[in-house]
């Protein structure tokens, strides 16, 4: 019953993708030119329009904390939470209007017709998960990317949460950012899974994101490496807590 009650949604989405087009051919020729500044300038725009439309689409409301840490060049390693779905429309939305990035996400992503192409346009890494040696070349190819300029998001979680509590955070994920040495960005989300690992219905909800400061990865030993990584996990999940804070005492007022 949900899958026919989401069919609107779904169209909705896929309609949506038409916002990508005007800067496709811009994106393939400057790849293919080497340009990839006016890659990156591409993909912003592309990125900042699409994910602004589809909030407005389904009347999402989206709240952005600490935007003056949001850096107007890479290349850097968006690290955040992971609550559901609508993660990657919300973070587009706070994010990709100063900069351009593409995320390491789960392989099955790219296998979504129309849509699993622009993931891999705009210079995402495709992941197999439970493989730690395709794990581990994904993280190569993005660091590969990382040196070329561009920046990209990871979730150390590795899946949805589907709620407000997020998981653990693995390690391996921030070898993306240490080992080229470039800065980490926390970056915290709350109210993503309301859009619909709530009710299994998509719809609009508050979505509140909070950018952190950047933390520098360069010349780190191993202890301090480990650190680093605690670190990071608690700034995100402390970050979690107060906007869940700021979300209930909105609920309040109300």
């Amino acid at each position: 019953m949900k899958i026919f009650r989401n069919i609107p949604a779904a169209v909705k989405l896929y309609s949506a993708l038409k916002q990508f087009n005007p800067y496709k051919a811009a994106i393939e020729d400057a790849k293919k030119k080497g340009d990839y500044e006016r890659e990156r300038e591409n993909i912003q725009a592309a990125e900042s329009i699409w994910s602004k439309h589809v909030m407005d689409m389904f009347g999402a409301q989206l709240v952005v904390h600490g935007k003056e840490n949001i850096p107007s060049k890479g290349p850097v390693v968006f690290i955040g939470n992971h609550q559901g779905y609508a993660d990657i429309i919300a973070y587009f939305a706070a994010l990709s209007p100063s900069l351009a990035y593409g995320y390491v996400a789960k392989d099955d992503l790219g296998k979504i017709p129309f849509y699993g192409p622009w993931i891999v346009r705009i210079r995402s890494v495709l992941i197999k998960r439970n493989d730690p040696r395709a794990s581990m070349r994904a993280i190569d190819e993005g660091i590969e990317l990382i040196k070329k300029g561009f920046s990209l998001m990871i979730f150390p979680e590795g899946t949805r949460s589907k709620g407000p509590e997020p998981g653990s955070f693995k390690r391996g994920a921030f070898k993306l950012a240490t080992k080229p040495g470039v800065p980490i960005i926390p970056v915290s989300l709350n109210g993503s899974y309301k859009m619909y690992e709530e009710t299994g219905i998509m719809k609009g909800a508050r979505i509140d994101v909070k950018v952190h400061p950047p933390v520098e990865t360069k010349g780190l030993s191993r202890q301090e490496e480990k650190q680093l990584c605690l670190d990071v996990e608690k700034t995100v999940k402390d970050g979690i807590r107060e906007l869940q804070e700021i979300q209930e005492n909105c609920n309040r007022n109300l």
